[in-house]
């Protein structure tokens, strides 16, 4: 065989010039034999041979054996080693012209050519892109779309294929694919040829390829791809295929508009089904699609319309569904359930509808169910549902009188930041307005000193500042003496002074007004700390600063005013020339500012 495959080599190198066709014939079909026997070896010798270059004068529309040249091509090109090769013999150019050919098989076989040598080949992919492949491919899939023959859907799936190996992982290629329309048409072929699986298959690669990019989705949305979708998820019963299909679905469903057009299509019944079907098997397949469609479920309760209309007034099967999950024994299921209703609560009404309808009562058992080494993505689901739920004026009272503060305060000791950042967030929201709350948790030592412990987690920025504001809250919401005191004991004092500096306008401004509350009701406690975190140098800071908000300035005049009762503090103030800060902001353009300066000038010009 080799002395043959060498005889065949150098009998095509006379013959290719001199282009005796027969001989031609011959020693073409010769190597597609020796290629079909062993790809590599034969690889290997052809392009040792120097051949490669010949092949380009055989592309040509006149030639006879153009379409076996191809099919050459498409084989060695299975070989990484040898895409380059293709492409430095100029092979690009003559094939993207053979692509203009009527011939089913040169296409066939310049589409698998084509397709093999852009597999994972930058090199391959710049010269089709350059020679301007693509868009005759793109327009052949739209003209060839509806024709169901088997020999068409082959040809259809060749194309799909080179155009999947073309752009895969390459952006600015699947942009240009966009660009040149490739979405409706790929959607349009799916649609009518569903019943050719590696055609189907195609499509679906290619749209998980494409879906990725935010730019397709708009594209997408234009479409009936949601229809189609779902109808060929129906008809799925391998695990592998609706697993394909589901990996189309994830990306596309980040987008509101899809999201709605899903739940139009009836995308949820089927996931409904399904988790209906695999909660209690113990299959790996069987777990890992539960788990996919419950999460596919959940993101599409992301969407404000979609979510609203599977809530129906909280009437909605789907609605009753879900909290049916809550109380499951599978912890998926409970992740999934309690992450549904926070996004189901994310307006008032329906908050104000399940908090009446017994929600609360169901989110504390499975809190209960979690206590002692549970699972933290359950904890943190179910805060985040309590926490979104407390959002309503209406609500706070009933929850605070159904006992959640007491649920949430079970995870005081958790070492997680999510569910620290997720209870602490729910407490805020709970003591909002809420005077006898707020004084109740200001009072629990054990609180207070974990919160000024998260104050100091430098590594967890949003632990750290929801602290900060639970601390300021217990103070502004309680305007409690006992509060104030049990803050200043256990050390908290100098982190809302920090916090006065925060980046944020609103933490500044909850750090002032509750700092004003303590220095108009414990001055006397407090002094000693609001001394020792520099509290007077940071508001003068804030005062001189051009950037500082109105209110911020506003307030800030409020607590000088506040701190002139101590000794000590009033020292300070007059050292540092207030005066001249002050009667500045009296021209301020905010009116309040200007009038709060006024008279925070009137009583340092008394008091010093």
């Amino acid at each position: 065989m080799a002395d043959n495959l060498s005889d065949t080599l150098k009998k095509l190198k006379i013959t290719a010039v001199d282009k005796t066709e027969d001989s031609l014939e011959g020693c073409l079909d010769c190597l597609l034999q020796a290629l079909a026997q062993n790809n590599t070896e034969t690889s290997e010798k052809i392009q040792a041979s120097g051949i490669l270059q010949l092949f380009a004068s055989l592309l040509t529309p006149q030639s006879s054996c153009k379409a076996k040249v191809a099919n050459i091509i498409a084989e060695v090109a299975k070989n990484e080693f040898m895409r380059i090769p293709c492409v430095d013999a100029g092979l690009i150019s003559p094939l993207v012209q053979l692509l203009n050919s009527k011939d089913q098989e040169v296409l066939l076989q310049t589409g698998r050519a084509l397709g093999n040598i852009c597999y994972d080949s930058h090199e391959g992919r710049s010269a089709v892109d350059q020679a301007g492949g693509a868009q005759i491919v793109i327009d052949h899939l739209r003209s060839l779309c509806s024709i169901t023959d088997p020999a068409n859907e082959k040809l259809l799936t060749v194309f799909c294929g080179m155009l999947m190996n073309y752009s895969n992982e390459n952006d600015s290629l699947q942009a240009q694919l966009i660009n040149m329309g490739v979405i409706p048409t790929l959607v349009k072929l799916l649609g009518i040829h569903c019943q050719n699986a590696a055609l189907t298959e195609m499509c679906l690669v290619a749209f998980g390829n494409l879906a990725e990019l935010e730019s397709s989705k708009e594209q997408f949305a234009s479409t009936n791809i949601a229809e189609e979708l779902v109808k060929l998820f129906k008809k799925q019963i391998e695990h592998d295929k609706r697993e394909m299909i589901f990996e189309v679905l994830a990306p596309l469903a980040e987008n509101d508009a899809i999201k709605l057009q899903l739940v139009e299509a009836g995308l949820v019944e089927c996931l409904l089904e399904i988790v209906q079907q695999k909660v209690d098997s113990d299959k790996e397949d069987d777990i890992t699609e539960l788990k996919t469609g419950s999460d596919l479920m959940v993101l599409l309760l992301l969407g404000d319309e979609s979510m609203q209309k599977l809530f129906e007034g909280g009437k909605g099967s789907v609605f009753q569904r879900v909290l049916s999950w809550i109380p499951s024994n599978n912890h998926q299921l409970q992740l999934a359930g309690a992450l549904a209703i926070a996004n189901f609560a994310r307006n008032d009404g329906n908050c104000i509808h399940m908090v009446d309808n017994g929600i609360v009562e169901k989110l504390m058992d499975l809190l209960d169910r979690h206590v002692e080494d549970g699972n933290v993505t359950v904890q943190h689901a179910a805060l985040s549902a309590l926490r979104n739920l407390a959002i309503p004026v209406i609500n706070k009272a009933k929850m605070l009188s159904a006992g959640v503060t007491e649920a949430v305060l079970k995870f005081l000791k958790s070492e997680m930041p999510p569910v620290q950042f997720k209870l602490l967030g729910t407490l805020r929201m709970l003591i909002d307005a809420q005077a006898e709350a707020a004084e109740q948790l200001g009072k629990n030592v054990k609180l207070v000193e974990r919160l000024v412990e998260w104050c100091e987690a430098k590594d967890h920025a949003g632990v750290m500042g929801e602290s900060n504001r639970l601390l300021s809250a217990l103070i502004r919401h309680s305007k409690s003496k006992d509060v104030i005191k049990t803050i200043v004991q256990s050390g908290g004092i100098k982190h809302l002074v920090t916090m006065a500096t925060s980046e944020h306008v609103i933490m500044q401004n909850e750090a002032l007004v509750a700092l004003a509350l303590i220095a108009a009701l414990e001055l006397g406690t407090a002094e000693k700390d609001l001394e020792s975190a520099k509290l007077v140098q940071i508001l003068h800071r804030l005062l001189a600063d051009e950037r500082s908000a109105p209110e911020i300035k506003y307030n800030s005049m409020v607590l000088i005013c506040a701190l002139m009762g101590s000794e000590s503090l009033h020292k300070e103030v007059q050292d540092l020339a207030f005066l001249d800060v002050v009667s500045k902001l009296r021209s301020h353009e905010n009116k309040s500012v200007a009038q709060q300066a006024s008279l925070t000038e009137q009583r340092l010009t008394v008091e010093s």
